[in-house]
């Protein structure tokens, strides 16, 4: 696993042991931000469900102003502080430990982009979209990814937010709510 391009480019990153956590593949991470690329200069991104924190450093090492890392477990937080460190980004990333979705209030702010990646055997994608609208936390014109089992259906609207966009890569989709 590495940082696939900007000021970090081609830093090694280092997952959490075991296979609790399943990182994001390369090619998915390249292809998400390679779409969202362009709205990421001075963004405020927010990684849900956060893992290594591979994503929100891509989107930081990309240009993003900020990143907050949001994972409930003890080793992925010691991982992402790991991860930071490494690639010299710690000074505009945060972690905060919450149970999602659960505790979405309770992250603050307003993001430009959300990314989450829960578990794969996450199946409550309707009330982690609802937590984030009711949270306010998406900002005017932002966006909501997510990844998640090509197999899985996700519903088409979740409060306020409507799935604009898919795309599938194998076994990953990654699915845009605006």
């Amino acid at each position: 696993m590495r940082v696939v391009a900007g000021s970090a480019r081609g830093l090694k990153l280092v997952p959490p042991d075991g296979d609790r956590v399943r990182p994001t593949l390369d090619r998915v991470r390249e292809a998400l931000f390679n779409i969202i690329g362009p709205d990421l200069p001075g963004a405020a991104f927010l990684d849900l469900y956060a893992g290594s924190g591979a994503n929100g450093i891509e989107a930081l090492s990309r240009g993003a102003a900020r990143a907050v890392f949001v994972d409930n477990h003890p080793e992925s937080q010691a991982c992402i502080r790991k991860n930071l460190a490494s690639t010299k980004l710690e000074e505009r990333g945060q972690l905060t430990r919450n149970r999602l979705p659960e505790e979405m209030g309770r992250i603050g702010g307003t993001y430009d982009v959300i990314f989450a990646d829960p578990p794969y055997n996450f199946t409550d994608y309707e009330a982690l979209l609802v937590g984030i609208d009711r949270a306010g936390l998406l900002a005017a014109g932002g966006r909501v990814i997510l990844e998640h089992a090509s197999k899985q259906d996700l519903p088409e609207r979740a409060g306020r937010l409507e799935r604009v966009r898919e795309r599938r890569y194998g076994k990953t989709t990654l699915a845009f709510y605006a």
